[in-house]
């Protein structure tokens, strides 16, 4: 696996929204640093809902573009999604809770998906995009940085499976707000799940 585009935000305003937004990403060359909130430079608007160290760095597979490609109609541009990277040979599908992507020093940790929401819609210029997006299946992936480090397009990714208890992020993605079975609870308390989602785990009762 390699990044096959790296992308960063300028803070931009859309319409019917009152803070600005980093979501227009675009692709960047050389060398970047990311650090434990993210890729330095890269715009996050909203802080109450996007970013933070447990959602500093959002990418998504190659082989889940490619699909989005043909369900779109048209050609996929990096960072159309929002993303900082896009990482060659990656299917969002397959992804858990805990994998690993390794980037030279830097070490990016999985701890969610990505959740729709109605910035991504404007961005789409679709009002039913995050339908689209919830039916597809396919999440994106937010890490956190475990080691810091530089990174730049074209490097190779080291991807290394958690070989604990397995949170897919599209069963991650279908159970978003609801109530968990104990023994569910159990297995995403035992991953390294997004700091919210763990404190809101934790306050769930049998």
């Amino acid at each position: 696996m390699k990044i096959a585009a790296l992308c960063i935000g300028a803070p931009e305003v859309t319409d019917g929204v009152s803070h600005s937004t980093g979501i227009f990403k675009r692709p960047v060359a050389g060398l970047v640093r990311v650090g434990t909130e993210g890729i330095v430079g890269d715009h996050i608007g909203d802080r109450e809902n996007h970013g933070g160290v447990d959602q500093s760095v959002y990418l998504e597979g190659s082989i889940s573009l490619d699909w989005w490609e043909k369900e779109l109609g048209f050609p996929y541009q990096p960072g159309m999604f929002g993303e900082n990277l896009v990482v060659e040979g990656l299917d969002n599908r397959e992804v858990i809770v805990g994998d690993r992507f390794i980037i030279g020093d830097l070490v990016l940790e999985v701890t969610s998906c990505r959740i729709p929401c109605n910035t991504f819609a404007r961005r789409m210029d679709d009002p039913k995009f995050v339908k689209r997006y919830w039916q597809a299946a396919r999440p994106g992936v937010y890490c956190r940085v475990i080691t810091a480090g530089e990174i730049a397009d074209g490097r190779a990714v080291e991807y290394r499976r958690f070989e604990g208890a397995r949170v897919p992020l599209p069963e991650m993605m279908v159970n978003f707000g609801r109530k968990l079975a104990p023994e569910d609870r159990a297995r995403y308390l035992a991953a390294p799940v997004h700091w919210k989602l763990r404190r809101e785990l934790e306050g769930q009762s049998d």
